[in-house]
Parts: structure tokens; sequence; C-alpha cells
């Protein structure tokens, strides 16, 4: 499942595109500091756009933690969404790609492949998410996931909820079903990129 995202869109175009889908952004803490970062990995802080409460068209942009400690000590970076309703603690993750990891073929290869996910047309795109307090490390939130579409079963057995402009709002109002929301995308809509090895590399080995 997803470890690793990617955020490299800057603060000012997503300000605007949530502007053009009427949808209101709170600032409860100031415009938040949000460095471009190829790779964001569990427990880094980062982006995301949460449920104002009782104002389901409004969404407060703030600063939280990827992942909270489980009861066994390891983090929930990845939460099962079938069968949930989730009608609290909804958030959108912001991201311009994502990234899954497959056994490389090459024994010598001593690290992953690493396969890049983008959202076809979309300069950037959102991830369902939760959020909720814990008591350890605070306000944390983690990334919704499902069984794969068809885009990227090739590559993992699960994958995370990525949610196109027009769901946004929808994912925002809790009384929205999620079984409405949480919905695979047609085939072909997330585009793939191999990072690692770059493919140069690999054409050498073969």
């Amino acid at each position: 499942m997803c470890n690793d995202y990617r955020l490299e869109v800057d603060i000012a175009s997503v300000m605007e595109d949530f502007d053009d889908l009427k949808i209101k952004i709170d600032l409860p803490e100031g415009t938040p500091n949000v460095a471009a970062r190829e790779d964001i990995k569990i427990s880094d802080v980062a982006p995301i756009v949460r449920t104002a409460e009782g104002r389901p068209t409004v969404g407060e942009l703030v600063n939280r933690r990827w992942s909270w400690p489980a009861p066994g000590g390891k983090p929930v970076y990845n939460f099962r969404s079938e069968g949930r309703e989730f009608t609290s603690g909804r958030c959108l993750i912001l991201a311009d790609g994502f990234y899954e990891f497959t056994k490389p073929e090459d024994p010598k290869q001593k690290r992953q492949n690493k396969w890049l996910f983008t959202l076809e047309g979309h300069r950037w795109f959102c991830i369902a998410g939760i959020w909720r307090t814990h008591e350890d490390v605070g306000e944390a939130f983690t990334m919704l996931t499902m069984e794969p579409g068809e885009d990227v079963a090739p590559y993992h057995s699960r994958q995370i909820v990525v949610l196109p402009r027009e769901r946004w709002a929808a994912w925002l109002d809790p009384t929205v079903p999620a079984a409405q929301v949480l919905t695979h995308l047609p085939a072909g809509s997330l585009a793939v990129t191999q990072v690692y090895p770059p493919q140069q590399a690999q054409a050498a080995l073969l």
C-alpha cells in the first residue's frame, strides 16, 4: 500500500482550484508553509483539507502528520475503506503523484522497482483520507484504501482512493454516503512511470 507520495504543486494553485469548485477554504492556522517535495513519507507533516465542523461547503487547509501509532506501535498510514461510513473526520490529502513498489526481476538489483502514478489531465489531485487526534502525536491523518482498480492491480493488491475534482466537495460533506464517493476511476485514468531503476538503466540490464 502507499507509503510514499509527491506534492510539488504550490499552495496558491491549490487555492485557485478549490475556488473554481466553489469550495471555500479557511486557513485557521495561516497559510501552510509547504515546500515542494518529491517524496512525502510516513510521519512527515503535509497539507490536508479537512471538513470544517458544521460547514460542509467549507474546508480547513492545515498541515498535519501522516500516520498515528496503532496500539502495537506501528504507524497507521493506510486504512481500509470497505464497509465504513466515515461520518466524521474526513479530509482530502493533497498530492500530484503517489508511488508503488514491486520486486525486481534482476536478483542483483538491491532496491525495489519504484513506480509513480499520476492522474491524467490533472496537475494534482486529492487522496481520500481521515484524521483523528492521538494522545501521543496530536492530530494526524491516514489514507483510505480499497481493492485495486485496473491501473494499479498489476503493481499492488490494494490501492489508495484517488479523488478527481468533481468528488472533492462530496467527500468533505459527511452526510454524503462514503460508497458514493469511494469508487474506482475508469481504466486508463492513472498514468504510471518507472522512477527506479531509470528506464535507460533497466534497458541496459536486458
